[in-house]
């Protein structure tokens, strides 16, 4: 009779699950990035998941983290970094740490990472999970106020999708600076890239993909008559 335990893949076999989700995920939805393709490959999801998960780590689903909270989708995640032309040089603003797969990604790629994360207990389990990456910095607070400390960012990677995007998340951009995430419009998420110059700030959409949501960016309501 077969136990739990056997049937948890194993190393060989999650790294099988990693490859295939680059080819059949990946490449053929547009992450062209060949250092973003190199760090999805090479980053383990199944470690920033709960061991149950392992499973199912690199399928094309929303996996969850917390009550309410998911991890995103490989194919946002992956649209989203492409979209934001990555540099080695960067200093980047993650929204959404989770249990800090994203930032480990980027982490491959960029000179520095701020993840900023509100669920404490998520902020826990990245903080290990990223205890040996000492270009990462974890830091709790709501995801709608960013890391103004630290700003200005070359890049702001909002992972996952919002229904509005604060004007003080924009300001903490430096000048030709790039931000990415996804929007929520009239129930589709819209994945979306933005660049701020001396004269302001534009976002554009550039694919429709389901993403998971991230909490605290509701509109504010205004007064009912």
């Amino acid at each position: 009779m077969q136990t739990t335990a056997n049937l948890r893949p194993n190393a060989d076999h999650l790294e099988a699950m990693r490859f295939a989700m680059v080819d059949s995920q990946l490449r053929p939805n547009a992450v062209s990035d060949p250092r973003v393709i190199a760090a999805m490959a090479s980053v383990a999801r199944e470690f920033f998941l709960d061991e149950s998960l392992a499973a199912v780590a690199y399928a094309d689903v929303k996996l969850p983290l917390t009550p309410g909270r998911f991890m995103n989708l490989p194919v946002a995640t992956g649209r989203l970094l492409t979209a934001a032309a990555l540099r080695e040089s960067d200093k980047v603003l993650l929204i959404g740490a989770a249990g800090g797969y994203t930032a480990a990604v980027l982490a491959r790629i960029v000179a520095s990472v701020v993840a900023v994360e509100c669920d404490a207990n998520l902020v826990r389990t990245a903080r290990q999970a990223l205890a040996a990456a000492t270009n990462v910095t974890v830091v709790e607070g709501p995801l709608a106020a960013g890391h103004v400390v630290a700003a200005p960012y070359d890049v702001i990677v909002v992972d996952g999708a919002i229904e509005q995007l604060p004007p003080g998340l924009v300001d903490q951009l430096g000048v030709d600076g790039r931000l990415v995430t996804g929007l929520i419009d009239r129930g589709v998420c819209r994945l979306s890239v933005g660049h701020r110059t001396a004269g302001g700030f534009g976002l554009a959409d550039f694919a429709d993909f389901d993403a998971a949501v991230l909490p605290g960016f509701a509109p504010e309501k205004g007064f009912v008559f």
